[in-house]
């Protein structure tokens, strides 16, 4: 599911046309697919039929909610929230960056881009019936940047104020030289109700279902089990050309569960119908049930065109044990990916090595002359190896304890001061190299066991905490960790929400995504170049350079990546013929297919 909140994040752009007029979309580099008599998008059906229900397990995982809104830090968000919230324009999934229509009619971009005006729908409703106006898009504004999330308050920060021009029309304003991202930032930020949010608390966490203008709206759930998303048939965009097609379910349902094992049986019993499988041994060894057997459930694996993101272990530079890279290095060569990989994944993942993996931003061999003009000015801060070919993660023998890595391995500890003493390493100070991995899933043990096995026979004290998914959702705002698995996807048009992952800001706020507390003035210098981008090649070039700096610096451990979604889902559904390129698609794409549903109930 395209997550608005993905939008408000900063991972989409705003609109380079060069000359100013109202128009009925915007994108990074001013180009637009669909003209602007579009009827729908490529990739959806526009005859789907409404109706029928679908139940499946959130992208987030979490085991539990305690608060319907996604768009503050306190508590944890419900699955699916956006469905309930509308936004000025709406991403096509076929396109690297493109906004269209929604609640606005159009947008116009100022000749200075140090603004941008949007015109609004008059018939745009929220779910009680009354009109959504330009005071509630500005209020909306103004609860976002002072009590939002701090992963979107840091991507609104140079927006200098939202004015209501009239009832219909609204214009926001921006501060400093790097507006280009912002445009497509507030066209994507969710509308809330200015008259119901003057009597709620928008900063308190709530299970006061909210009053929004989306396609859905919350009907039932249950804290720890579900949550149940019901169409609106009164919602007033449905015929709208961003929409046609879209929703099509009845009912969208988010089913909770404490451990993977009973998520997998709730799939095999019906129980859900559809589950994205992210564990590659159950993918290459637990599909052999009867119903995927007869072909009452689709074991299918969907394309993915969007860049795979990085993921990876991720060490807290908060920590001083970690400020010495010849101890992050050590941790880098004692993780043997190609055992992992044959032993444990069935070979089915290929080893990330960027922080762009499979995008055009990936750094490869050495620096072109276009990458040295932007890192020649940091020459003085910047480490050796980003001069040099592109930092790769180390590639073993394969035998699970390469002692060639290993011995490498321990002679950095050596130099970095963490002597061997008794079998432990240990500093100056006598204080040993403890090193902890939190994670909220058994799963992930039997992975890092052997990992820890070589940490521990370089005499590292290192060891695994399995914590419950609150303690582990509260310690990972709260980076209160040594290191933490994690991943990230900076889309296909990156920009200032990169900040929210590697700025110097965020690693000192709770809540964001810079998981290992980078900051440099550097890689701020580099992600203020990728901001700056005014075509494609530019972009491109400032994201590989950026990625050559973040790869020397080897504050994690680069996991894996596959360029597919793993979806089983219970043959009841119709799919479009084109998927969209950059999403599964699934909720806001597919339809029941009351024919086959029939026949599933039926055993057949």
């Amino acid at each position: 599911m395209r997550h608005v909140a993905a939008a408000v994040i900063g991972l989409c752009l705003a609109s380079a046309t060069a000359e100013a007029a109202p128009k009925h979309g915007i994108s990074a580099f001013g180009d637009l697919k669909y003209p602007a008599d579009f009827t729908h998008f490529d990739y959806v059906n526009p005859d789907a039929p409404k109706g029928g229900k679908i139940s499946l397990i959130g992208p987030v995982p979490i085991e539990t909610f305690d608060n319907f809104n996604g768009y503050i830090l306190k508590g944890d968000a419900v699955q699916g929230y956006a469905l309930m919230f509308d936004s000025l324009m709406a991403a096509a999934s076929d396109e690297p960056d493109a906004l269209y229509g929604l609640v606005a009619k159009t947008a116009e971009l100022a000749d200075d881009r140090k603004s941008i005006t949007f015109d609004l729908r008059e018939e745009a409703r929220f779910a009680d019936g009354t009109p959504v106006t330009a005071e509630d898009v500005c209020d909306s504004f103004r609860l976002l940047s002072t009590q939002g999330h701090e992963r979107i308050r840091i991507t609104i920060r140079d927006v200098d104020g939202c004015d209501a021009l009239s009832a219909h029309q609204l214009r926001y304003r921006f501060r400093g030289e790097r507006t280009r991202d912002l445009p497509l930032t507030v066209a994507a930020l969710p509308i809330f109700s200015k008259a119901y949010y003057a009597k709620v608390d928008f900063a308190k966490s709530t299970l006061d279902p909210p009053l929004g203008s989306g396609p859905y709206k919350i009907k039932a759930f249950k804290p720890g089990e579900y949550v149940t998303y019901g169409r609106r048939d009164d919602y007033w965009a449905k015929d709208l050309p961003v929409n046609k097609g879209r929703y099509n379910f009845d009912e969208v349902r988010f089913d909770y569960f404490r451990d993977r094992t009973a998520a997998f049986e709730a799939l095999k019993s019906g129980t859900i119908d559809l589950r994205e499988e992210y564990t590659s041994r159950d993918w290459a060894t637990g599909y052999d049930f009867p119903a995927v057997k007869d072909g009452r459930v689709i074991k299918a694996e969907l394309p993915d065109e969007t860049p795979s993101g990085a993921q990876g272990f991720f060490l807290n530079l908060r920590r001083e044990k970690f400020q010495d890279i010849r101890v992050r290095q050590a941790m880098n060569l004692a993780f043997d990916f190609e055992w992992t990989n044959k032993n444990l994944f069935y070979g089915l993942y290929d080893r990330t090595a960027s922080f762009f993996e499979l995008s055009p931003l990936k750094a490869d061999g050495l620096p072109k002359p276009e990458e040295l003009a932007l890192l020649e000015p940091y020459r003085a801060e910047l480490r050796p190896a980003v001069f040099g070919d592109a930092v790769l993660p180390p590639v073993s023998d394969g035998s699970g304890q390469d002692r060639k890595l290993l011995r490498e391995a321990s002679r950095l500890l050596d130099e970095a001061g963490w002597r061997s003493d008794g079998g432990l390493r240990r500093n100056g100070k006598g204080e040993t190299l403890d090193v902890e991995f939190l994670i909220e899933s058994p799963v992930f043990e039997r992975i890092l066991g052997p990992y820890i096995k070589n940490l521990r026979l370089l005499g590292i004290n290192a060891s695994i905490r399995t914590v419950d998914d609150a303690q582990y959702q509260e310690r990972q705002k709260n980076y209160d960790y040594d290191v933490v698995s994690s991943r990230f996807m900076a889309g296909l048009t990156p920009g200032d929400g990169l900040r929210i992952f590697f700025g110097s800001e965020s690693a000192r706020s709770p809540g964001t995504y810079n998981m290992s507390g980078v900051a440099s003035p550097a890689i701020d210098g580099l992600i203020d170049q990728i901001v700056a981008a005014q075509s494609r090649q530019q972009l491109n070039v400032a994201g590989r350079a950026l990625d050559r700096v973040l790869r020397a610096e080897e504050f994690w451990v680069p996991n894996w990546h596959k360029a597919s979604y793993w979806v089983a889902y219970w043959d009841k559904f119709g799919r479009p013929r084109i998927q969209p390129k950059y999403d599964r698609g699934i909720v806001d794409t597919w339809w029941y297919d009351e024919a086959k549903a029939k026949r599933i109930a039926n055993g057949n």
